[in-house]
């Protein structure tokens, strides 16, 4: 493990937790269980969560929750990266927001592991992020109950703004192959600017290049995929091409398509002038977990080809639907 969070050593990839609880039937506990195993034993010890990742009965929380009763002597191996701040998928970065929002995390989680960083999921255009979001987070910093800020899906301008009254300790984005625009939006030379790790988050292209999805009927239903514009219709076959032109360098180097999704971004991070970025990808798979955790040998030939790819194709689709689109800085 080569970098750490609050002090906590962490593994070069991360692990996603959305998968398991939001937008599908909960997995059954020992399954659940079985992921988070699978990601442990691979060195991908830190975790990202969410309050709003399920119900609250079943969310990230109330699973590790479970978890750490049976597997006591794991609540000291994860790093736990919280999202919250969000009802129905809307911010809510209101000083009352954010207050149910970390407390209902806190309890939800129980008395014996630790929100290692909170982060309010978007910055809520209503309120002030420094002065109330997060200034309000800061207050369960400072008591002891949580121990950092994080953000995510901030620009550039608002991450040097609020790390110069708070101690920012990552920040998230979405960053892939299909999602390649942190490279030139200026978010990642602020961060390495400022000595703060990044959090990739939907490396895989959620789902496409783990090389399952072949058509709009592989999503399973009730998935909330089918509600993304990259997922539907035409769009979908034409980011089937990028797949496809990844899947030619994998063949070549004798891996999956996820693997070079993963290690590209590992390989960025490598980069002079790059921030550290972590990828979290996430799947319930135990089988899965353990190939999106083996790292492979990209040279600067494969990454110049990369490139090429990247220079020539563009995702069909927003990333989310209108209404969530406009929670974005972009």
């Amino acid at each position: 493990m080569t970098h750490t969070i609050l002090g906590k050593p962490v593994g070069d990839i991360g692990y996603g937790m959305m998968g398991i609880t939001f937008g599908r039937k909960p997995l059954p506990e020992e399954e659940a269980f079985a992921a988070i195993k699978a990601a442990l034993d691979s060195g991908c010890n830190y975790f990202n969560g969410g309050d709003f990742y399920g119900t609250p009965e079943c969310n990230s929380l109330t699973l590790l929750r479970k978890y750490y009763e049976k597997y006591p002597e794991d609540a000291d191996r994860i790093v736990l990266n919280v999202k919250g701040t969000t009802v129905n998928l809307q911010p809510t970065g209101d000083r009352e927001g954010v207050i149910a929002s970390v407390e209902n995390s806190l309890r939800w989680l129980g008395p014996v592991g630790r929100i290692d960083q909170f982060e309010p999921a978007r910055k809520d255009l209503n309120h002030d992020y420094e002065e109330v979001t997060l200034k309000t987070i800061d207050e369960y910093v400072q008591a002891g109950k949580i121990g950092a800020i994080a953000v995510s899906e901030i620009n550039a301008n608002t991450l040097r703004s609020a790390a110069k009254k708070f101690k920012i300790t990552s920040v998230e984005v979405e960053l892939s192959l299909f999602c390649p625009e942190p490279l030139k939006n200026g978010i990642l030379d602020a961060a390495a600017e400022l000595d703060i790790p990044v959090l990739a988050y939907s490396p895989l292209g959620r789902g496409f290049l783990g090389g399952q999805l072949k058509s709009p009927d592989d999503i399973p239903e009730g998935d909330y995929r089918s509600h993304l514009p990259r997922y539907q219709g035409d769009n979908f076959y034409k980011n089937l091409e990028l797949v496809d032109k990844v899947n030619e360098i994998a063949v070549r180097k004798g891996c999956t398509p996820g693997q070079i999704a993963i290690n590209w971004i590992l390989a960025i991070s490598r980069r002079p002038g790059m921030p550290k970025i972590i990828p979290i990808p996430g799947s319930t798979n135990p089988n899965r977990i353990r190939e999106n955790a083996t790292k492979v040998d990209l040279t600067q030939a494969d990454m110049e080809d990369i490139d090429k790819i990247l220079d020539s194709f563009v995702s069909a689709g927003d990333r989310y639907p209108a209404p969530a689109m406009r929670n974005l800085e972009l």
